[in-house]
């Protein structure tokens, strides 16, 4: 009975957890910390969802066991959201299934189609379920350089060509989780003509589909023959700020969809009935609450890469997402993205998510998430000004004393 559970044992140690039990400890010491780590939505779901939640609890036959799948209402509205949004007419009860948000939808879809010892193709950096679903699974990754979707489609063929055996998926994720890049109409085409080529399945995460700054970013299924290859995931819990209630979709592919069904009615009975009512209200009824989300994260993003850039940190400015991916400043050379994180909530008061967690490529960088109002980000960019200014003094101090060091010698 000694030693680690197999599969625990492919797991890591969970990078973000370091930040997150060191923000617990300063938390409960009185510390106020600005939490730009987690990507959780601080914006209240929109009132006419909630009511609809509370309205359609109080009837006294929606508490029993719901449908795996998803109830059919639940399941037309998605359709007519993928019909309104992207032009692409969906079956629903063939093509499109209900998830409890899209991260289970993920990971079980990784169970469904995944054999020890597949080869599944992940960008580099990503979130983490984009692979570790697949390695829980039993399945090997192969990380592919993917800063931008270019580099990542470059690099695709190269990581085929010496992948044994040949991958059986690849997965994609745009608007990107955590580098904020959005992929073009063109990228999901030559998706499309690599997975075909190569015989592989396409996983697409489309989480962030409707947090945008410029053009609205494109579905994978708007390609022609998309749909004998790919499914896409999505979910409400960013775009009507839905994180806890865990409601999402898998659209696409008969056969990939089928399969989920499959290992998902051995799992779960679906979402609570009232829940999967309520979303139908978010789906189908006014869409001026997300817009109006959206000018607020625009908002937060002009304020944080102005701010943050008069404290010292040139941020890159995103166009989607509720993500900025930022180098580490220039005045904290040579600290790992996670020694940085650490040292930004002890020093400023301010909560990041280290690169290093979202893959090997990932180091160098840090995620921040634009989940903190106007006044708290400015007041964050203080507290940074005031950290970069004391790294940038011990910097200069550790420099005078090797040249006296030196001197003397």
């Amino acid at each position: 009975m000694a030693g680690e559970f197999y599969k625990i044992r492919r797991l890591p140690p969970y990078v973000f957890e370091q930040v997150n039990r060191r923000k617990a400890a300063l938390r409960a010491n009185g510390a106020d910390i600005i939490d730009l780590g987690m990507g959780n939505p601080d914006l209240p779901t929109p009132k006419h969802i909630v009511d609809k939640l509370c309205e359609t609890a109080r009837k006294p036959d929606v508490n029993g066991y719901s449908a795996s799948r998803g109830i059919p209402g639940l399941r037309r509205s998605l359709v007519n959201y993928y019909k309104r949004r992207f032009d692409v007419t969906l079956d629903k009860d063939r093509e499109v299934i209900v998830t409890l948000g899209s991260k289970e939808g993920f990971a079980n879809l990784a169970q469904a189609i995944s054999a020890p010892g597949d080869v599944i193709l992940a960008p580099d950096p990503s979130y983490p379920l984009h692979s570790f679903g697949f390695i829980i699974a039993g399945a090997s990754i192969r990380g592919v350089p993917a800063h931008t979707p270019e580099q990542y489609l470059s690099n695709i063929d190269h990581a085929i060509r010496y992948s044994v055996p040949p991958p059986t998926a690849m997965v994609l994720c745009y608007p990107s989780n955590p580098t904020a890049a959005v992929a073009d109409l063109d990228f999901y085409k030559e998706a499309v003509k690599v997975a075909r080529k190569h015989d592989m399945w396409i996983l697409s995460d489309l989480a962030y589909n409707e947090i945008y700054f410029d053009d609205p970013p494109p579905s994978i299924l708007q390609v022609d023959g998309a749909r004998d290859l790919a499914v896409e995931t999505t979910t409400l819990s960013k775009t009507y700020s839905m994180a806890g209630w865990r409601i999402g979709f898998a659209a696409g592919n008969e056969r990939l969809i089928g399969a989920l069904g499959r290992v998902k009615s051995y799992l779960d009975y679906g979402a609570y009935t009232p829940i999967q009512v309520a979303a139908c209200a978010a789906l189908d009824g006014p869409q001026d609450c997300v817009a109006e989300a959206r000018e607020i994260y625009r908002a937060r993003r002009d304020i944080l890469v102005e701010s943050f850039g008069r404290a010292g940190w040139d941020v890159p400015k995103p166009t989607a997402s509720m993500f900025c991916w930022a180098p580490i400043p220039a005045q904290c050379k040579g600290m790992s993205s996670l020694e940085f994180s650490l040292a930004l909530i002890n020093e400023a008061g301010v909560a990041v998510s280290p690169g290093s967690g979202f893959g090997e490529r990932g180091e160098g960088y840090v995620r921040i998430a634009l989940v903190e109002n106007e006044q708290r980000i400015r007041q964050a960019a203080r507290n940074i000004k005031r950290f970069l200014q004391s790294c940038e003094a011990d910097s200069r101090a550790a420099d005078n004393a090797l040249e006296e060091r030196g001197a003397v010698s």
